[in-house]
């Protein structure tokens, strides 16, 4: 029987109540792409452009409850995965994860705050390690969470050249390594790595505050998956949606920090 159900993205992460980043910033995506867009709040966060001011991580029952009612209705294509924040979080989403086998895993692997802050303890990294990772179709770690995964810095484009055979060694399929943090002049160089080939995505680097640039990235990637695009040429657009929404971002509260213009890329058109 002929399976006429549109192809949806299921983010499972965190809500930021600011609308910049987390599941707010995910759906956004989604919706600038087209896609259907669902989800499963794995942490609800307080926040706003000043900081973080709370963090309460639902009962992983009903975690499963909320993966459980996805899976069962909807077609999904792809899956994307941010803020996951205990050991127990991380192997309840693997299990459904390895239970119901969607086509694609996008895991944006939130592990450092921006003040460099490390968020998860270790059991949560080493299931985030043993995991999730040889689940990932596309991995995107920032330098500060390829250092983590890695055990080791990353202090040099070679390095980071190095670190992509690395990562993808650890399990996961594809790696796009994103740049914003390795100063390498004008430019940011976000380099992607697949069984075939190394490439490197290079944007102009701007003097912007950007919130929810990670989030955005991987949800980003997921709805061009969803429409059929394959993982280099989905990582590639994924990109460019980025740089785009950068340039019109605009700050809606108090402090320097900018939100993402998810509507840049219609308004393009």
């Amino acid at each position: 029987m002929e399976d006429n159900r549109p192809t949806s993205a299921l983010t499972i992460a965190g809500s930021d109540s600011g609308g910049g980043a987390g599941i707010q910033a995910d759906l956004k995506a989604f919706a600038a792409h087209g896609v259907h867009g669902l989800s499963a709040i794995a942490a609800l966060t307080a926040q706003h452009t000043r900081g973080v001011t709370a963090v309460h991580v639902p009962p992983v029952a009903f975690l499963r409850a909320q993966l459980d009612a996805c899976f069962d209705d909807f077609r999904i294509g792809a899956v994307k995965l941010g803020m996951l924040a205990t050991a127990e979080v991380i192997h309840a989403v693997a299990d459904a994860l390895e239970a119901h086998r969607p086509p694609h895993v996008v895991l944006d692997p939130v592990m450092v705050a921006t003040s460099g802050a490390k968020l998860l303890a270790d059991d949560a990294l080493d299931a985030m390690r043993t995991r999730l990772l040889p689940l990932a179709t596309v991995l995107t770690p920032n330098m500060p969470e390829a250092e983590l995964l890695l055990g080791h810095s990353i202090t040099s484009g070679g390095d980071a050249e190095a670190a992509l055979a690395e990562l993808r060694g650890m399990g996961a399929a594809t790696v796009l390594l994103k740049g914003g943090h390795l100063h390498e002049g004008a430019m940011v160089v976000d380099r992607y790595a697949d069984a075939g080939c190394t490439l490197r995505f290079e944007h102009a680097r701007r003097d912007v505050d950007g919130h929810g640039t990670g989030c955005t990235l991987a949800s980003a990637i997921a709805a061009n998956l969803c429409l059929g695009l394959p993982p280099r040429e989905a990582c590639a657009a994924a990109t460019d949606y980025i740089a785009t929404a950068l340039r019109t971002a605009y700050r809606p509260g108090r402090s320097t920090v900018a939100v993402l213009d998810h509507l840049a890329n219609l308004k393009q058109l």
